[in-house]
């Protein structure tokens, strides 16, 4: 049914309406002294046609379409221009375009369907690429972006972190893969990994504010978009690759991306693969809060077996590996691309181990270490990915551009544990969107969207805390910008039907023990109700290029979220996050020593968030900055409450406590919420080779009857010393994060760190177009430090010291 579905897309998109060509256009591309551009990248606008310019700033096009067109230049260095030009009868030579130099690194993006540059935007966006996301690439997407502003990770260890963008992640943060959900299952808790693979991405982009209008009701919080060439867009050969090896984990990783064509066929093929063991870290692992508590109910020679070795995180290893084929039909007016992808990875869940009651002695242990590895917790993870796109313009008609996503995931995620699975996780993802973009009329430039997703997740096993459930969505939008002299207006409206489908039974399994000690095996039954939701967002964006060189953006909107099946329906173990959840249809009630989950009556609210942005940048000349402030107002949100009391299952049947060594039991409720920040980054080119950059960001998140949400990330200052010459390049980064005391009820505190990081890359002509010999060192100083916003930050801190050295190049 899927497969037909991509069927139909494909066939419409094929559809393309005659054009007629007629002219060559060519120029040069100069800076404002007059000297040549080389490898700017000149585009014609709603067309297949690109080049980079020559030695001599030199740019030629055959075949361009009478009437208006425009150029889209991009040099490194150099702020982007636009040129808007006339094709008549003739040739049009001699076109002169002029770079203004810009010491902020200025980049496309495409996460947005009218794209534009990350400082031309009206909401703030990072984008990474090329050398700088190679040098940041990490093992995990949180990871790679942690150092991002505003951007924070979830921190499962090494083996799973996501992106916090302004202190919201789960599923107010939508990670997508050329604009499409990845269809994981990281969204559900943070101990799932994202199935995204930095290390053969172009760039990675993040949206912090709302992106509702973009990608619905997801993205209420923000997106990140990483963007590769699966399906490649244009006529291209070579050959990126990268191998690298740390010894904080031992780690190996080796990755390529080919691209080569043949005719009007472009083919690509990627891949990657990578193994650590088990990383290093300063002293033990449990914090000294853990520490207490655990001496408080045992003694010092059990606590120290259960802490394991020191120096070292015991169950963080992992393994991964996965590959992508691609292929597209280059038109003269687009391009038409399907691809197929496919990874797997196995890591250990950690800070997290079942039936371990009976008792060993040290002789034993260590006599049947691989008894003790077959009782290892860990995850398997396997994901399949069909993705199609397409890009075809027109020259006549009303529509002038049509572009078409559509993708179909099947997600697979099993959690082992002695060697058998306790729980595994499904998650089936088809995702359709087609843009539809109108011929200028009167200035306004818009694009029409029309969005369909439907989720198909299913969790079995003992410990599966949410029930089956089938999350279907479909959309509408509107997207218009128009110039107003040196203001450019940007108006949208959406709205998305969302339909949350649990019907059917729902089936419980739990273990009474009896007299004897014998156990009774009960199941408990329980139906639900499909919900609907209706959700309804705008919003209204200013830029103003009020003098050369500066502008202000200005964001307001208006964003609804229909919840999750988890905040709604959960109910039972998350062995990720070491909790009991609740859903928000139960009530909990603690009498006569045991605690009750009582279904409510309650009505499922929708999430409304209304949003302010305002961005300050000077880009252009030796100094720059970009300096953000954002106020965020959300009625009915969904959170995470403790509740104080506990869920022991050290029988396999529920027992529960007020004080008790068991899990946590959390219980989503509502509640409205105010969030506010500030967010600053500043870049001074101080001579021709050295640069320097400070950045700081600040969250406060707070309910507005009083209390703080909790996991907020602390504030954060940070510096960094880039030096250039032609050999080489060296880099030295500086983040100190605050201490964190603003804290929500029963939540612990977490003591201020700071990171030392330094890079350097060699660069070796002779080998390929690009040759670099590079080592990193993190953490230089071997700094104690426990991320705030991680479930696991009394017992997985970040890594020791380590230094990673590797080689990367392209031909």
């Amino acid at each position: 049914m899927q497969l037909n579905k991509i069927t139909a897309a494909c066939l419409v998109s094929l559809a393309v309406s005659h054009v007629v060509y007629a002219q060559k256009v060519s120029g040069v591309v100069e800076d404002l002294s007059g000297k040549p551009v080389a490898n700017a990248k000149v585009v014609v606008v709603n067309s297949s046609q690109s080049m980079t310019t020559d030695n001599l700033g030199k740019f030629s096009f055959e075949n361009i379409a009478k009437g208006d067109i425009e150029l889209h230049v991009t040099a490194k260095a150099f702020s982007h221009n636009n040129y808007h030009l006339q094709v008549n009868d003739s040739d049009l030579t001699g076109v002169l375009v002029k770079m203004t130099p810009s010491v902020m690194e200025v980049i496309d993006v495409h996460a947005t369907p009218l794209h534009s540059s990350n400082i031309e935007s009206a909401l703030p966006v990072n984008v990474i690429a090329a050398d700088e996301l190679r040098m940041k690439h990490a093992s995990t997407l949180g990871e790679t972006l942690k150092h991002e502003v505003g951007v924070h990770s979830s921190y499962y260890g090494p083996v799973s972190s996501s992106p916090i963008i302004r202190g919201l992640d789960g599923p107010r943060v939508l990670i997508t893969q050329n604009g499409l959900d990845v269809g994981d299952a990281s969204r559900v808790g943070p101990d799932h990994a994202v199935s995204s693979e930095t290390a053969t991405a172009q760039q990675v982009e993040v949206l912090r504010g709302p992106a509702t209008l973009f990608y619905g009701s997801g993205a209420i919080g923000g997106v990140v978009n990483v963007v590769d060439n699966r399906v490649p867009k244009e006529l291209d050969d070579g050959l990126d690759y990268m191998i690298k090896h740390n010894d904080v984990a031992d780690e190996n990783e080796g990755s390529f991306s080919l691209n080569t064509s043949s005719g009007n066929l472009a083919f690509h093929l990627d891949g990657i693969w990578r193994e650590s063991n088990n990383y290093e870290i300063p002293g033990f692992a449990e914090s000294e809060n853990a520490h207490e508590e655990h001496e408080e109910e045992e003694d010092h020679d059990e606590h120290e077996e259960e802490l394991g070795t020191e120096g070292v995180l015991l169950n963080s290893d992992s393994k991964s590996s996965g590959f992508t084929v691609g292929t597209s039909y280059i038109l003269d007016n687009g391009f038409v691309g399907f691809s197929y992808g496919r990874t797997d990875r196995e890591y250990g869940i950690i800070g997290h181990s079942h039936d371990h009651e009976e008792e060993h002695d040290e002789d034993e242990l260590e006599a049947d270490h691989d008894a003790h590895e077959e009782e290892r917790v860990y995850a398997e993870l396997k994901q399949d990915r069909l993705q199609f796109l397409s890009e075809l313009s027109f020259d006549e008609g009303v529509i002038n551009r049509v572009a078409s996503k559509v993708a179909y995931t099947d997600y697979q995620h099993q959690e082992i544990e002695g060697g058998e699975i306790g729980t595994e996780f499904k998650n089936q993802v088809f995702e359709a969107r087609f843009d539809a973009y109108h011929r200028e009329y009167q200035g306004w430039k818009g694009a029409w969207t029309l969005h369909y997703k439907n989720s198909d997740f299913e969790a079995l096993g003992e410990e599966a805390f949410t029930p089956p459930s089938e999350t279907s969505s479909v959309a509408l939008a509107w997207l218009e910008e128009k110039h107003f002299d040196d203001v450019l207006v940007q108006l949208g409206a959406r709205v998305e039907r969302v339909e949350l489908d649990t019907s059917g039974t729902y089936e419980i399994e739990h273990h009474d023990e009896e007299e004897h000690h014998e156990e009774e095996e009960h199941h408990e039954e329980l139906q639900f109700d499909s919900q609907e939701f209706t959700a309804a967002s705008a919003s209204l964006g200013l830029v103003w290029d009020y003098q050369p060189g500066y502008n202000l953006g200005f964001s307001t909107s208006i964003s609804q979220r229909a919840p999750s099946s988890a905040e709604v329906f959960s109910k039972g173990l998350h062995i990720g996050t070491g909790t009991f959840e609740v859903g928000a249809i139960y009530d909990v009630e603690y009498e006569d020593g045991e605690v009750h989950f009582e279904m409510n009556d309650q009505s499922l609210e929708i999430e409304t968030a209304y949003s302010l942005d305002i961005t300050w940048r000077k880009f252009e000349g030796d100094f720059g900055f970009v300096v953000s402030a954002f106020v965020n107002h959300i009625d009915d949100y969904y959170y995470q409450q403790n509740t104080g009391l506990f869920f022991e299952d050290e029988h396999d049947h529920e027992e529960h406590e007020e004080e008790s060594d068991g899990l946590p039991i959390y219980v989503y409720q509502q509640n409205d919420v105010d969030m506010y920040g500030l967010e600053a980054e500043m870049v001074y080119q101080v001579t021709p080779s050295l640069k320097t950059t400070i950045f700081a960001d600040y969250i406060k998140a707070k309910l507005s009857d009083g209390g703080n949400l909790p996991r907020i990330p602390p504030k954060r200052v940070g510096g960094q010393l880039n030096y250039q010459s032609d050999n080489y390049a060296a880099e030295l980064s500086l983040s100190h994060y605050f201490k964190q005391d603003d804290v929500a009820q029963l939540e612990t505190k977490t003591d201020g760190y700071t990171i030392v990081d330094a890079k350097v890359n060699y660069y070796l002509d002779g080998i390929g177009d690009d040759f670099v010999m590079f080592v990193k060192g993190n953490n230089l100083t071997n700094e104690e430090a426990r991320v705030h916003a991680s479930f696991l930050k009394d017992v997985a801190p970040l890594p020791g010291r380590g230094f990673e050295l590797g080689i990367r190049g392209s031909f």
